[in-house]
């Protein structure tokens, strides 16, 4: 019998970006492309969003629910968030230090360049400013967390659910049936998503046909070596930084982002971390990462894990400085450095959160935010690649952290055993 030919997801998501852009080009500055198509590419990001908390509530839950210990939790976060920190400014080293190699503002005409709207960045950096670190601390830990949950606030959900799931722990065989039940809605989700990835190509022929529509292709020309060498240091961070890490635990990193390619084409065409979550999720349990640090690092790693952002709004402000002729010294940019370390982690979750930071940021190391005006019109195609190095360096994460623990690779029956509830005291919160 005659086998018949089909195309795999990443090749039609790959047909539908080549189509968007075509059809983005043709019809440039024309408003029905945004009429018709942006529709189709929001109802395509609203369905893998209305799956998102769903999957990471019951992830949670069951994971923590099997360790059901606050000392191994405690030991799980804490070298997360260690890893988190180191990648994340090694990243914005390696922005900082291709900047002042090559120099992408040196030279720019500013009087060329169209000034895009950044109000809406503005307003939001001002309410993130008036909010201090105690804030953000408390607004961890959410009141109604029915409200969180419906505004996708990533932290307090976690919180929520690792507290919930230590608490199914502690009830011993009477938390057995809610285990099922948040094991059923896992199970039920992935299903889900596996159908909602079948419309993702129209999602993404939609969505960039209206980006490209939008810019046009003549507008790139201008802010080509900052978008070259943005891309081209996002490279270099994934096959050196995140390769040498991958090679310390022994992965091939091209290995890893073939397994991964299906996602990383899809982010890069949406520009959206959440539309890959789940199947990242997936994905790295199939590749030997235990369930319970996958549905604890990918989310946390949302939050807390942005390498590509980082690396890229450092970057950025030593392009805007060096287009205005400022020379920072070191200490200005050792300064820097903290700042965008603080920053970033602060406001994990904020809409457009890259600008946010950079406004947040410069300022403080004299440069005008201004500046930020010049890039705004490009930043689409920015955020494309920064997305890749997030989905990438949270992906890998959850590896370091497995072969951490000492638990890569665990045989998928004591994995599933270690989802049942321990009825010893010794495991009881």
């Amino acid at each position: 019998m005659k086998k018949k030919f089909k195309l795999s997801l990443a090749y039609q998501i790959i047909i539908g970006l080549v189509l968007g852009i075509v059809v983005g080009a043709i019809f440039y500055d024309n408003p029905k492309v945004e009429t018709y198509l942006q529709p189709i590419g929001t109802m395509f990001l609203n369905m893998i969003k209305m799956i998102v908390v769903p999957i990471i509530i019951s992830t949670l839950i069951i994971g923590v629910a099997g360790t059901g210990d606050m000392k191994q939790l405690g030991k799980l976060g804490g070298k997360t968030l260690i890893y988190f920190e180191i990648v994340t400014t090694i990243a914005i080293l390696v922005g900082l230090l291709s900047a002042n190699i090559f120099k992408p503002g040196v030279g720019i005409d500013m009087s060329a360049l169209q000034k895009g709207d950044i109000n809406q960045y503005i307003q939001t950096t001002e309410e993130v400013q008036n909010n201090g670190f105690m804030d953000v601390l408390v607004g961890i830990v959410p009141s109604n967390i029915v409200d969180s949950m419906a505004n996708a606030d990533m932290l307090p959900i976690i919180f929520f659910s690792v507290l919930f799931g230590l608490g199914v722990a502690a009830i011993g065989e009477r938390g057995k049936p809610v285990l099922a039940f948040f094991q059923g809605v896992a199970d039920a989700m992935f299903y889900v998503t596996n159908v909602i990835m079948k419309f993702a190509p129209f999602g993404v022929f939609a969505l960039i046909g209206v980006t490209v529509s939008k810019f046009g292709l003549e507008s790139l020309i201008p802010m080509a070596k900052l978008m070259i060498l943005v891309y081209a240091t996002m490279a270099f961070f994934v096959v050196v930084v995140l390769g040498g890490i991958a090679k310390i635990v022994g992965v091939n990193i091209f290995q890893f982002l073939k397994l991964l390619k299906e996602e990383l084409i899809l982010a890069y065409s949406t520009s959206s971390s959440e539309t890959v979550l789940p199947k990242v999720m997936e994905k790295m349990q199939k590749f030997g990462a235990p369930k319970d640090i996958v549905s604890f690092v990918v989310p946390t790693g949302y939050s807390f894990n942005l390498d590509g952002s980082t690396l890229y709004q450092a970057l950025a402000a030593i392009f805007i400085a060096q287009m205005y002729g400022i020379d920072l010294s070191i200490m200005d940019q050792v300064m820097l450095v903290f700042v965008l370390m603080i920053t970033s982690k602060g406001i994990a979750g904020v809409p457009g959160v890259s600008f946010v930071v950079l406004l947040a940021t410069l300022g403080t190391v004299g440069i005008p935010v201004e500046g930020l005006a010049l890039i705004v019109g490009i930043d689409r195609l920015l955020d494309m690649a920064r997305t890749v190095v997030n989905v990438v360096g949270n992906s890998l994460a959850t590896v370091v952290i497995s072969k951490w623990e000492g638990r890569f690779g665990e045989e998928p029956e004591q994995e599933e055993k270690s989802t049942q509830y321990v009825q010893t005291e010794e495991n009881l919160v």
